[in-house]
């Protein structure tokens, strides 16, 4: 432990109070549209078409349109579809009021494709229009550049996405799972291995009660496309866009952005990881190292981390629990925590690496084991994602739906939570507080720097606390807790409270 004297003063009580009080929660404020287009439709249009040009600037990615017109109660009929300056791009006639079209993923009834800057056109069909009623239309359009979220983020949502669930929260999720779109398999209807349809990954984790999933397929964007014409249905999982980057030299997830990326690493395409780095900034978006404790050669090139010159201070997050690798020699825990003894604060997050949807949840690649919890302002894309990269999470190992942790610091006015960060000086005392739920029978460690020791006796309650002071000698170190069955397998891996970060 270093030059830290050591102050414990360990109870069990029943567990008060939410980490909410260290979360501000952040109301979302509605994005203005690029442009408003409007008009009137009038008994002379029907069963004509209307064309309602407009101009789609150089720079934008993904084009969004939030479509609402008057008179629906006497009659009034208008379908929507879309051309853009060479093609048609959809038509989703009267049965949707939204949509958006990029090159890899659009609403169903339109087409993905590059989005080329010039004139398109909403085209506006008029199968009913009464006599003497004249319907007003207002057509938004939001134009979205690389980066940005607009229509992207929740896939089930279109022009101006908004929470799958509103207020804060924990919230548990799955960050690496694989399907038909790369090299997930799983057994036909007729016995057969076949290529696993998307729809199934997503079907499990709905049965296993998860509120946000990634689907990470190697390399491709494909798989958007299918996402976004799931998600309208699974509407109370948050779908966040998701691949593995696979390299010869390491495996990573990038979660959040929907355009390509290039990952021919060591190539003319992508000389360094600093450029795929790049890449991954100016998406704005999140990187996680995968399976870095895994073997690497012949069978799984790439699987373990073998990038050199690997700059850790871009690096957000580390894939410490693999599906495949829970506990034991393979585990990315080691490595994890040996970028924390360096000084950086990558968050901890874990990953079922499913390739089966259809395998038994005992099975060490089930969906949902591990699963990534994290508190979050909302259940949102952003929301989410800015609290992995806060480093409000803990990973729930065995994906038990119910164990849980809270774990904050408070020392002066300060008052953290797990992935925070406390000033204290030397001979300044840190007071420490783990609230846990469901871990009866388990045993708690503490971490400090790397270096685990008991916290207390076995738990005894569904709901209890542990307390503990640490005496500050104003150096830096890292204080996370862990939680182990009786057969000393892992079941909960805290991220730490950071001290003089």
């Amino acid at each position: 432990m270093g030059s830290w004297i050591l102050r414990k003063a360990v109870a069990s009580v029943a567990l008060v109070g939410t980490i909410g009080l260290w979360a501000a929660k952040v109301d979302a404020q509605e994005r203005k549209p690029d442009l408003v287009l409007k008009g009137t439709i009038t008994e002379a249009n029907r069963e004509s078409y209307v064309e309602v040009p407009f101009t789609v600037p150089a720079g934008v990615v993904r084009v969004s349109v939030d479509f609402h017109y008057t008179g629906h109660e006497k009659k009034a009929t208008i379908d929507l579809g879309l051309l853009d300056n060479e093609r048609f791009r959809g038509w989703s006639g009267g049965n949707k009021s939204a949509f958006t079209v990029s090159a890899n993923d659009a609403t169903p009834s339109y087409v993905p494709g590059p989005v080329k800057a010039g004139v398109w056109k909403l085209l506006l069909g008029v199968p009913s229009m009464p006599a003497g009623v004249n319907s007003e239309y207002v057509a938004k359009v939001y134009f979205g550049r690389a980066g940005e979220r607009i229509g992207a983020s929740t896939f089930g949502a279109e022009a101006v996405p908004g929470p799958v669930r509103s207020g804060p929260g924990w919230f548990r999720g799955d960050l690496h799972m694989h399907d038909a779109h790369s090299d997930g398999s799983c057994t036909s209807e007729g016995g057969k291995k076949v290529p696993c349809p998307l729809f199934k990954t997503v079907e499990a984790a709905r049965a296993r009660g998860l509120d946000f999933i990634a689907i990470t397929d190697h390399n491709t964007v494909s798989h958007f496309n299918e996402v976004r014409e799931l998600a309208p249905y699974f509407d109370r999982m948050l779908f966040i866009p998701g691949r593995e980057i696979t390299t010869f030299q390491g495996h990573a997830n990038v979660f959040g952005a929907t355009e390509f990326m290039d990952f021919r690493l060591t190539s003319k395409y992508v000389p360094t990881f600093d450029d795929l780095l790049n890449e991954v900034e100016k998406e704005n978006t999140l990187i996680s190292i995968n399976h870095p404790g895994s073997p690497t050669g012949a069978e799984c090139m790439g699987c373990g981390w073998s990038v050199k010159n690997t700059d850790f201070k871009r690096v957000h997050v580390i894939e410490a629990v693999n599906g495949g690798s829970l506990d034991g020699p393979q585990s990315g825990i080691p490595f994890w925590q040996k970028r924390l003894n360096e000084g950086f604060r990558e968050t901890a997050i874990g990953g079922s690496d499913n390739h089966n949807a259809s395998y038994d949840p005992q099975h060490e690649s089930a969906i949902g084991k591990p699963t990534t919890v994290v508190y979050a302002e909302n259940l949102s894309e952003e929301a989410v994602l800015k609290a992995i990269r806060a480093g409000h999470v803990f990973v729930d190992v065995q994906g038990s739906r119910d164990r849980s942790i809270e774990f904050t610091a408070t020392v002066g006015g300060q008052k953290a939570m797990m992935g925070d960060v406390v000033k204290a000086g030397a001979g300044t005392k840190v007071h420490f507080v783990l609230a846990m739920t469901n871990l009866a029978g388990a045993h708690i460690e503490e971490v400090m720097d790397g270096v685990a020791k008991p916290l207390g006796d076995v738990v005894k309650d569904a709901s209890e606390t542990r307390q503990f002071d640490e005496t500050s000698d104003g150096k830096r170190h890292w204080i996370a807790v862990n939680v182990r069955g009786q057969d000393g397998h892992l079941l909960i891996l805290g991220n730490p409270v950071y001290l003089n970060f």
